[in-house]
């Protein structure tokens, strides 16, 4: 036998602050119970225990604080929201077959002791998983202690054995609890000796062993550590008293009773899937048919028969699934061959209401085909990301756990049995936070349109994008022997170590950040260092055009397909704004800002006879938060064409807009991007390069000028906290457990989320629809054109020479008419055979 003896609070408490805040769709706050769980998986591998007892403490006084009223006194209570997780974590491990143990007027440390003794006794090997170092008193022979902490802001476990602890403290385990009787615990409000500290107490006890053989040579001390001794011996004894763990408590000590015990599956599915812990579930090898009878009702049969006997009177559904479709209804599922006309036919359909969890990868199986899918009127995945956008993930086996779906039986691959239940189940929720309109009128619509883009990808000249990735390698090649030269010899400049050898050690430059790999060379301080030395710039520019080499050119030469066009992936369902992003390769992170970067958009161009037209919202962040704070002052300077950062620059500095410099209306334009992202004064100054207080003073000015932003700004942190989400103007949401939690720093990021969603996520949206109005009016008018790609803020179209007026026309019309708002929306239009001439 092996036992494991876990300190639940201290465990849990570690869990809570180490992991960001999580919550089930209800708010019920999870990331305690995540980090729980996975530090209980990781002990198990580490210790190969079959015996496993928790221990926890209880609110009811102990026999301390009857030695001691002031015992703990001071100490800040449980926060709310891990106060919610405790008594979850124990109905999980009980389920999981472990031993929760905890017994009034003892703490969970007594608990510790006085299992770790018996083990020691019987010489069974004990380990005791704790954050707390009190225990390490309780180290021994066959008795380890596995010590949560943290090193260099990453968590570690140290393992202590006598050794370790005499390594580290000199001392044996035992004298431990004299170390604290004469130093005591600030954290426990044990008082210990007054004026004596951990210096002077480890001296003592080296010297003399023991808190008894200190009292017992006060004559051989200097008179002033005699004079606190002396004074502090009711103290110290009182002390230790209350320092040492209790190894004899009333405890059923039959160590075979601790052993791991069966899993409850059907109770610890049924929590699980209530408190959404999927992938825990799968560690756990726990699915859908665990689940209790009072979870999964019992599921009915879905019989396989052929498409002529199925019930298409009313909605099908359909599952693709390889070379095979599963359409289903309400008396059974049929499987087609997916590239059959009767099955394509049945996706072109408009007639044919049609419910699938991939809206997009049908709607390119059917252009694949020649052919337009249509009647879409559900998409579970999409439906289950506007309901919950946190998810870590939408496969439909956990999204019937987690809405509770009973699976169907049949011969049909799971997803095909399933899609029918979780649809109806998805509708309901949807009409309830009403989405509707946001899934039917907007993410389902688009999801075709990303089909068509993906589709159609982007022109890219392959040997261009090869030779200036080989002037990229001669480029580099130069900036390694410059920087060798400077440095003096040659070594491995992608080696983090080697180059902070050469920079701190060889050139003596100011070392900034240590980490626990030794110095930091990271971007941060190497841009603190630029003006320190010549090399510095070498190296940042070295890795400027390493990066283009590697990610961008290299990268972007194996995903050309053989038509020459790159095929990019745009996922719906990746940001918790609404965003839209792109994969495979990321065509949304070409580089823009360095000059060198940006040439990389001279290979992006227009087939033969086709030119690219570029359409840029200008500013229409800034637009949608004058548009849904009100502000007249705002609205009217957008509506008059006027230049808002030249206002909010005349406002800020108190000069009259004539009076405005370059860098005023640079620092405003800071300003005013900064209040859509929620800024503080302190990023602001960073930013522009100014003091917090005169960053401080920019803000405070600014909302002075547009007063109603920052009434907007308030109202909606104080309406989020109370729905619990932030939503745009359509009906996103996005949920904001941070409002509720205590800490600090985390509620305030929920509060500039509050703050900056709202705007964002309506852009965002907003994008949307221009994308949807664009695609549909280019392919009602028969025009020449295709929109081939979008960029946050920007759409491309790749049109035929001849359609480039009209297209712009409709580029414009489409976009600056995609949202009714109090603001008019305002395109930057590019013409151009490459995406650098279209751009710039």
């Amino acid at each position: 036998m092996r036992l494991l003896i876990i300190d639940g609070n201290s465990i849990l408490n570690r869990a809570f602050y180490g992991i960001k805040v999580l919550t089930t769709h209800d708010g019920t706050p999870t990331n305690a119970l995540v980090g729980f769980l996975n530090i209980y998986f990781r002990l198990l591998e580490q210790t190969g225990a079959d015996a496993v007892a928790v221990a926890f403490d209880r609110k009811a006084p102990t026999f301390r604080h009857q030695l001691y009223d002031a015992y703990k006194a001071g100490r800040k209570g449980m926060p709310e929201e891990l106060a919610l997780q405790l008594p979850l974590i124990k109905e999980l491990l009980t389920y999981m077959g472990c031993t929760v143990v905890e017994q009034d007027g003892y703490e969970a440390d007594d608990i510790l002791g006085t299992l770790s003794k018996r083990a020691q006794v019987q010489g069974v090997p004990c380990y005791i998983a704790t954050g707390d170092r009190d225990s390490l008193q309780l180290v021994g022979e066959n008795v380890t202690v596995l010590l949560a902490a943290t090193r260099m802001g990453k968590p570690e476990t140290i393992v202590f054995d006598p050794a370790a602890v005499y390594e580290k403290y000199g001392l044996t385990p035992d004298a431990l609890i004299d170390l604290k009787a004469l130093m005591g615990d600030t954290s426990d409000n044990i008082p210990g000796v007054p004026g004596v500290g951990e210096k002077t107490a480890l001296d003592l006890l080296h010297q003399y062993d023991t808190l008894d053989g200190v009292y017992a040579h006060l004559d051989e001390l200097r008179d002033t550590v005699r004079r606190k001794l002396e004074e502090g011996r009711d103290s110290a004894y009182l002390s230790r008293r209350l320092g040492e763990i209790c190894r004899e408590m009333p405890l059923d000590t039959e160590l075979s009773h601790y052993a791991l015990k069966e899993m409850q599956k059907p109770q610890l599915a049924a929590l699980m899937t209530k408190l959404e812990l999927f992938k825990l579930m799968e560690r756990l090898e726990l699915d859908s048919s665990d689940l209790p009878a009072v979870v999964a009702i019992e599921p009915q049969t879905l019989p396989t028969v052929p498409f002529e006997e199925l019930n298409t009177d009313g909605t099908l559904t359909i599952w693709l699934d390889g070379d095979t479709a599963y359409v289903s209804a309400q008396n059974g599922v049929a499987a087609l061959t997916a590239c059959s006309p009767r099955f394509l036919n049945l996706l072109h359909d408009e007639a044919v209401a049609k419910r699938t969890a991939d809206t997009k990868g049908l709607a390119k199986h059917a252009l694949s085909y020649n052919r337009v899918l249509r009647g879409v009127t559900m998409d579970a995945v999409l439906a289950a990301y506007l309901l919950n956008p946190l998810a870590s993930g939408y496969e439909l086996p956990r999204l019937a756990q987690e809405y509770g779906v009973a699976i169907p039986k049949g011969d049909a691959p799971e997803e095909a049995r399933l899609l029918g239940a979780l649809c109806d189940k998805l509708q309901t929720e949807i009409e309830a936070a009403d989405q509707q309109a946001l899934l039917c009128e907007m993410e389902i619509p688009l999801a075709i349109v990303l089909a068509s883009m993906e589709q159609v990808g982007f022109a890219v000249d392959g040997d261009g994008v090869a030779a200036f990735g080989d002037m990229l390698q001669t480029q580099m090649e130069t900036l390694v022997a410059g920087i060798e030269d400077q440095v003096g010899y040659s070594f491995n400049l992608n080696s983090p170590k080697q180059l902070a050898k050469a920079l701190f050690e060889d050139l003596g430059l100011p070392a900034k950040k240590k980490t626990k790999s030794g110095y930091s060379t990271n971007a941060e301080v190497l841009e603190s260092l630029r003006h320190a030395h010549p090399v510095v710039e070498m190296i940042l520019t070295y890795r400027t055009v390493s990066k283009l080499k590697s990610t961008y050119c290299d990268g972007l030469l194996k995903v050309i397909a053989p038509d020459g066009r790159i095929h990019t992936s745009f996922n719906q369902t990746e940001t918790r704004t609404g965003r839209i992003s792109s994969t495979e390769p990321n065509l949304q992170n070409i580089p823009v800002r360095q000059p060198l970067g940006r040439e990389l958009r001279r290979f992006f161009r227009a087939k033969d006879g086709y030119v690219l037209c570029d359409a840029d919202y200008s500013q229409i962040e800034l637009r949608v938060l004058a548009a849904l704070s009100g502000d007249k002052t705002m609205v009217d300077a957008f509506n008059n064409e006027e230049d808002i950062h030249r206002i909010t620059a005349s406002q800020v500095f108190d000069v009259p807009e004539d009076m405005v410099t370059p860098l005023m209306r640079s620092q405003a334009k800071a300003v005013n991007f900064g209040i859509v992202y929620g800024i503080g004064a302190h990023s602001l100054s960073e930013d522009i390069h100014v003091s917090y207080g005169e960053a401080k003073r920019y803000i405070e000015q600014y909302l002075a000028h547009y007063g109603a932003v920052a009434g907007y700004m308030d109202n909606l942190i104080d309406s989020a906290r109370e729905s619990g989400y932030a939503v745009t103007l359509f009906n996103r949401r996005r949920p904001l457990p941070e409002l509720k939690v205590s800490n600090h720093m985390t509620r305030a990021f929920g509060e500039r989320v509050a703050r900056n969603m709202p705007i964002q996520g309506t852009a965002a949206d907003i994008i949307k629809l221009a994308m949807i109005r664009v695609h549909n009016r280019l392919q009602a008018d028969g025009v020449d054109a295709k929109l081939i790609l979008q960029v946050h803020d920007e759409l491309i179209v790749e049109a035929a020479v001849h359609e480039q007026q009209r297209v712009e026309t409709i580029l414009r019309e489409e976009m600056e008419n995609a949202a009714a708002l109090s603001v008019r929306l305002r395109l930057d239009v590019h013409t151009g055979s490459t995406w650098y001439d279209a751009k710039d």
